[in-house]
């Protein structure tokens, strides 16, 4: 008996040193992404100081870029966000019906599906007829990527709430919509939140689409949602295909700057996830 608990032992620190080994090794890329975007691009922030957040591309600043991809965010998070509630309220509560399943399939398709050709898309449909490229286009597009990703956490957050408690709720003598409403969002509130915030930190750092949608906009503070607007992304697409090293330079600094934005919306999470939840 102790020789085959010792084997058992010996295969159990075996299987762990591997878990924990493979483990490091999935971890080790984005470390080294966070180290290497903190070592190139800190450097021209320290050199230049609050001007490179504030002054335009021509003065060796960013801040129009900053400007504009917060813009970009909250006007896509604010179209976004109702329509994928509804949508994820509806899949949780109608999860048998035709429009139900064929919801939650149109989710899925559109969680996996380019992201560039949802720029097409809105080239096509907005950016043509309007004659010009715009925040609003921009931000349409974003919204399109943030909806799958905010309906199905929120259709999954609702669907581990217990079913006893919605029962509770008609007994109560509450419609529907009250019990969606007040009873089990409130519970599910943070599943909800977390797909808000992997939504959000998506749609922040996104590039593609906002190749035909927002047209770039580095001189001046955008401040009209339907002309042109820049992006942190965008602009470090941009400056990456420039052979100027001062732009390289620029790049990695707007590349910090926009790692610092994505781990502001997605470290939340760790905190959110970590408290239960207080009804």
């Amino acid at each position: 008996m102790s020789n085959i608990k010792t084997i058992r032992m010996i295969k159990d620190k075996i299987f762990l040193f591997f878990v924990g080994f493979l483990t490091f090794l999935a971890v080790v890329p984005l470390f080294h992404i966070i180290y290497s975007i903190s070592v190139k691009g800190l450097p021209i922030i320290m050199e230049r100081g609050v001007s490179f957040i504030v002054n335009p591309l021509s003065e060796g600043g960013i801040g129009p870029a900053i400007v504009g991809t917060l813009m970009l965010t909250i006007l896509a998070t604010l179209i976004g966000i109702p329509i994928a509630f509804l949508a994820g309220a509806y899949a949780y509560e109608f999860p048998e019906s035709l429009i139900g399943r064929a919801t939650k399939v149109l989710l899925q398709i559109m969680l996996e599906f380019p992201t560039i050709l949802v720029g097409t898309f809105v080239m096509t449909v907005l950016v043509i007829p309007m004659g010009t490229y715009s925040a609003l286009a921009g931000a349409i597009a974003l919204a399109l990527i943030l909806i799958p990703y905010v309906a199905v956490y929120t259709e999954e957050a609702m669907a581990e709430i217990p079913k006893i408690y919605k029962e509770g709720g008609y007994a109560l003598g509450c419609t529907r919509a009250q019990v969606i409403f007040k009873v089990i969002t409130k519970m599910a509130k943070k599943g909800i939140l977390t797909g808000v915030l992997i939504g959000m930190a998506k749609v922040a750092g996104e590039t593609a689409p906002l190749l035909f949608t927002a047209g770039g906009l580095y001189e001046v503070y955008p401040t009209n949602p339907l002309q042109p607007v820049g992006a942190i992304p965008l602009l470090i697409y941009t400056l990456v295909q420039s052979p100027s090293p001062e732009d390289h330079k620029i790049a990695w600094g707007a590349a910090l700057i926009m790692l610092i934005i994505f781990l502001s919306i997605f470290i939340p999470i760790r905190y959110v996830l970590k408290d239960d939840i207080k009804i």
